[in-house]
């Protein structure tokens, strides 16, 4: 791949990332434009590294916090207690507990996943999927409880987990998942869009561990490798805060109708 190829897909990564149209079917959309024809798993890991760099700069306090929480969690564990009073360590079990299921789901299902970066049709049908969480978001708008981190349960933690999990398949955003799932459950729209990021720390830190063993070093080219995640961290970085904005203004369904156009067309272009 040459450099300028891998640029266009971090960008298209770091915008697709945070903005809730799924960052890896259009991956899969771009590297079947580019003539692609095997899954480049360990490039599609770096951008999303790229984009974790972003989520580090945009939410570094909250990360911080995070690291607080499990080190404090820990030593309580060592002690026999298990007490949530902390904001910190509260943050950090909710964390773990929504990152139960992606993991889960990743490892059992990984080789199925890869396959799908090979399937427009999949992609084309898990936008229509997507841009349907995402307009369903605009019922909980209505809501007038909404819970921030002290009043989100485990239960609430496990089902945004288990959006997260679904988004592993390309087509699926994952910060559509989460957030739609977060809104859902009567979260707060700050603290929805807060936790899905957070969410983000250990899913993308497992899929490294997993991917890293099995790369071939001889076919990594690093200079484009290096661009691509570059690029997907600055970019990522405007696409974040650009979504949290429109998360906070209670407009998220707004990008519904584009994922529902994007979906149609593939499909549409695959039956033609």
């Amino acid at each position: 791949m040459d450099l300028l190829s891998a640029i266009a897909l971090g960008v298209v990564q770091g915008l697709t990332e945070f903005l809730p149209i799924s960052s890896s079917g259009h991956l899969v959309i771009g590297q079947h434009l580019l003539g692609w024809k095997e899954p480049n798993i360990f490039f599609d890991v770096c951008l999303h590294l790229g984009t974790f760099a972003a989520v580090l700069i945009v939410f570094w306090k909250d990360v911080g916090g995070l690291v607080k929480g499990g080190c404090a969690f820990a030593a309580d564990s060592f002690k026999g207690r298990f007490d949530l009073a902390d904001s910190n360590k509260r943050v950090f079990f909710l964390v773990f507990v929504g990152s139960i299921p992606t993991a889960l789901m990743g490892f059992f299902g990984r080789h199925w996943v890869e396959s799908l970066f090979m399937s427009l049709p999949a992609v084309g049908f898990n936008l229509l999927l997507t841009g349907t969480f995402l307009w369903i978001t605009r019922y909980a708008a209505s809501r007038t409880t909404e819970r921030t981190s002290g009043g989100t349960t485990w239960r609430h933690a496990l089902i945004v987990g288990i959006a997260q999990g679904f988004a592993l398949a390309p087509g699926i955003s994952r910060s559509g998942s989460t957030i739609s799932a977060g809104l859902l459950v009567g979260l707060d729209r700050e603290w929805a869009g807060r936790y899905s990021f957070l969410l983000f720390v250990p899913a993308v830190a497992g899929a490294l561990a997993l991917e890293i063993g099995d790369v071939d070093w001889s076919l990594v080219a690093p200079v484009p490798v290096f661009g691509g995640t570059l690029a997907a961290a600055l970019t990522g970085t405007v696409a974040l805060k650009l979504l949290l904005k429109t998360v906070r203004q209670g407009k998220f369904h707004l990008f519904a109708p584009y994922c529902w156009a994007v979906g149609l067309i593939i499909l549409l272009s695959q039956a033609w």
